[in-house]
């Protein structure tokens, strides 16, 4: 199966669960398992906190986009903000890396959405956003029978 879906919304924290269960409802096409699916709404939080957090800091207006493509049976999933960007791109991803401790930021976010996906590519430039790109094959959908 290949298909196509495009969000953009408002940066802001009480959209984080809308784009959770939106992404999730349409990966259930492929009949995920439970846990492929907990692992990508999970994924698609950070992402998505990391934006509104990072990107562009809580109360700051700002877009965040979401793309999934279903190919098969992957999940090409890509997050993208233009907020501040990342000035370390390699520190960022260190395990309990936060920019933000007085937030109690656990600096967990790439390394889950690492553990949780079978590849993640990060870009970004100071000032000019950033954009996760992840891919996981799912091992029980509905594709691998057609």
């Amino acid at each position: 199966m290949n298909n196509r879906m495009e969000l953009s919304f408002s940066a802001i924290s009480e959209n984080e669960s809308f784009a959770r269960v939106s992404v999730g409802a349409f990966v259930t096409q492929l009949d995920p398992t439970m846990d492929e699916l907990t692992e990508i709404k999970t994924v698609v939080s950070e992402a998505v906190t990391n934006a509104i957090i990072h990107g562009y800091g809580e109360g700051n207006e700002g877009t965040i986009y979401i793309e999934v493509m279903l190919e098969g049976e992957t999940v090409h999933l890509i997050v993208r903000d233009e907020g501040r960007g990342i000035n370390d791109l390699e520190e960022a991803k260190q395990p309990l890396f936060t920019s933000l401790p007085e937030l109690e930021r656990s600096g967990m976010g790439f390394t889950i959405m690492e553990n949780f996906m079978d590849n993640l590519q990060v870009e970004s430039e100071p000032m000019n956003g950033t954009t996760v790109t992840l891919t996981k094959r799912l091992s029980n959908s509905k594709a691998l029978a057609n």
